[in-house]
């Protein structure tokens, strides 16, 4: 048996979220559930689930996006579950970057098991739950960051953005990544957001923007936090 995790569902038909619930909680996981691609995304980037089950068929987006946004920041397992069964959305899928493909009507015993292999896998291959640059310890299990032993006093968008920052330091985080990431793809030309919290999480590092030691921009790109 895999331990508890929390699974993301996106789909947007009720009664099968309702299913897929109940068998993933009698498993002992924790659940959450989108109905749209927008909410799928958001949910993905806030709460960094263990595993995804994403329907192809959204209202607002084809899932084949939502898998690809995810994608440009993170290698969560996703099993997509779809009434298309003909091999093209198959392999487009799997291309995109799905783990598994499970076709509508489908056995609840096949999936879960498909899950469980996922989770097994994932387990194995885990990034750390906490990052450590120098002075700055990140714990993304407790949504917590010290600096210098000193605790952070970070909101939840602050934390998400640091997180999002730490888990490529050293490189190019560009605006249209972390706003996807962050605020999901209808904010992605809203960069005033972006401005804001990054000024607010330069005060609370202490960072000076014209000679930062933390955050550093690279213009008309995006951001690069220090990798110490």
């Amino acid at each position: 048996m895999t331990a508890a995790a929390r699974i993301l569902i996106v789909e947007d038909e009720a009664p099968i979220r309702r299913f897929l619930r109940v068998a993933l909680e009698t498993e002992g996981h924790v659940v959450s559930e989108a109905a749209t691609a927008r909410d799928g995304i958001a949910l993905a980037a806030r709460e960094a689930p263990a595993a995804i089950i994403l329907d192809l068929g959204l209202p607002d987006a084809d899932g084949i996006s939502v898998l690809k946004t995810v994608r440009e920041w993170s290698q969560v397992p996703v099993l997509v579950l779809s009434v298309r069964s003909d091999e093209a959305g198959k392999i487009a899928a799997l291309d995109a970057g799905a783990q598994d493909y499970v076709t509508k009507p489908f056995s609840t015993g096949e999936l879960l098991a498909r899950l469980r292999g996922l989770l097994r896998d994932r387990a194995r291959d885990a990034a750390p739950a906490i990052l450590t640059l120098g002075p700055l310890v990140i714990d993304a299990a407790e949504h917590r960051a010290s600096l210098s032993g000193e605790d952070l006093k970070l909101t939840r968008k602050e934390f998400d953005l640091l997180w999002l920052l730490a888990g490529h330091a050293g490189r190019l985080v560009t605006r249209d990544m972390i706003l996807k990431a962050i605020w999901g793809p209808a904010h992605a030309e809203d960069s005033q957001y972006l401005r804001v919290y990054i000024r607010q999480l330069r005060a609370k590092l202490g960072d000076d923007a014209a000679d930062p030691r933390w955050i550093f921009t690279e213009p008309g790109a995006g951001y690069r936090l220090a990798d110490r």
